[in-house]
């Protein structure tokens, strides 16, 4: 009887931790593995294999394409690692447009040496300077993807293997364990999966031949599987009110209580030098502020400022995404580049970043002056919805280079002042006055 309850126990164990892994699993599904501001995102791995030659022992010529499907997240600096482990004893021969970062042993070779004899090689892209015989078409970037809505050329780059040591597979087989870190953790690849074959065009685009084999892959970001703390933060203000909504306290992590510096360590990266950051109550390296500046008859106009509160990191090609029903109307930036995201939503969307040689470059702060970049945004009026009540000026959400900035709560948004109190007197005074002078006038008159 004492067995069979300690069975009965064990099984019970064994299902609530299977349930709790659904959930978990469910969770991150639902809230943190989709995104629905840009639904279809993701990185797309490409293998191609377009020429296959026998001398003596099979080689295959195979490409290896990354493109960038996010609108608004970037690859940035470092850049992408991509990995994988092969499915036999295949070697890396030669490769153009990008590089190994370990030959592995390769000692079974004498005359002449593989690139890479590792069973599970990582590549690496090359510099925008490297020397024309180590380039392949499309390559080569220090590793940085831009985000496909704002520079979709620069959103793809590709390389090119010699494979050799293949046995008994004429046309390779897919690798498998695809790993991507761009430049972090946070991407889970799918497997390799075999699809139509890629036409690649030659003879300067005017042949088009078929790969002989082509695999491909989705390498999808998730905040839950970076494990990463919150970068950015939102305040606001209104010009009808003197109050500012900071950002939420300790929205980034919390400084020390006792800490008389002006400088602290980001909580995203306590052993980096680079993340040394202003100590502020909310802790966040970027703030974004939202200022609602100006309300016209048909037009209303907001103050849009991005702050660095990094005292050694800049942001490059920074970008900001924000969701407000008024995007939906027509809106003109000053100072950034912009554009609509096309989205079956109620609310507008719009991607935010910087003009060429003029503020694509978002600078670090230092003891004197705080790094930023701002422009003024003209918003059309729409009649049926615009208000200033209720937090309606107010983004709904907020990104920064793809990560969720943490925004107040609307209990504490500036409020619009009460009209009733504020604006019935000053009226009935001026009417009082104006019919004074009515009738001082007419008494006049008729003297």
């Amino acid at each position: 009887m004492f067995m069979v309850l300690v069975v009965h126990l064990q099984l019970s164990c064994v299902l609530l931790n299977f349930i709790l892994l659904l959930i978990l699993v469910v969770l991150c599904t639902l809230s943190d593995c989709y995104d629905p501001l840009d639904p279809n995102g993701n990185i797309s791995i490409t293998f191609d294999i377009y020429q296959r030659t026998q001398d003596g022992y099979l080689i295959l010529q195979a490409r290896v394409t990354l493109e960038n499907y996010y609108q608004y997240r970037h690859v940035d600096k470092p850049g992408w690692q991509l990995g994988w482990q092969w499915a036999n004893d295949e070697v890396i021969w030669s490769i153009k447009g990008a590089v190994a970062t370990d030959q592995g042993n390769c000692s079974s070779y004498t005359s002449q040496l593989p690139h890479s004899c590792k069973k599970d090689p990582l590549i690496v892209d090359l510099p925008a300077d490297v020397s024309p015989e180590s380039r392949s078409e499309h390559c080569c970037n220090g590793g940085i993807l831009s985000a496909r809505a704002i520079d979709p050329f620069s959103s793809l780059t590709l390389f090119e293997l010699e494979v050799r040591n293949l046995g008994q597979y004429p046309l390779g087989q897919a690798p498998n364990n695809l790993t991507l870190l761009a430049p972090g953790p946070g991407y889970t690849c799918s497997p390799l999966l075999q699809t139509d074959p890629t036409v690649i065009s030659s003879f300067n685009g005017q042949r088009q031949v078929p790969a002989l084999r082509t695999w491909k892959s989705a390498c999808t970001y998730s905040n839950f599987m970076a494990n990463k703390s919150p970068i950015c933060c939102v305040s606001l203000s209104t010009f009808y009110n003197p109050m500012i909504t900071p950002c939420p306290d300790c929205s980034c992590g919390c400084s020390e209580a006792d800490k008389a510096s002006k400088s602290c360590i980001s909580l995203g990266n306590p052993l980096s030098e680079e993340n040394i950051i202003a100590c502020t109550k909310h802790m966040c390296p970027i703030r974004v502020h939202w200022h609602v500046k100006n309300n016209y008859v048909t037009h209303w106009r907001v103050k849009l400022t991005i702050s660095n509160y990094n005292y050694r990191s800049n942001y490059s090609n920074w970008n900001v995404l924000l969701q407000h029903p008024a995007f939906s109307q027509n809106a003109t930036s000053y100072s950034f580049n912009t554009a609509k995201l096309p989205l079956d939503f109620q609310d507008g969307v719009s991607l935010f970043w910087g003009i060429d040689y003029y503020n694509t470059e978002l600078v670090h702060s230092d003891k004197d002056q705080q790094g930023f970049v701002s422009t003024e945004i003209l918003l059309e009026k729409d009649p049926k919805s615009f208000t200033l009540s209720n937090g309606w000026a107010f983004p709904r959400r907020v990104y920064f280079n793809g990560e969720n900035c943490e925004m107040p709560l609307p209990d504490t948004f500036p409020m619009l002042p009460n009209h009733t109190n504020t604006l019935r007197p000053p009226n009935i005074l001026l009417l009082i006055i104006s019919l004074f002078c009515f009738w001082t006038q007419a008494s006049f008159h008729f003297q």
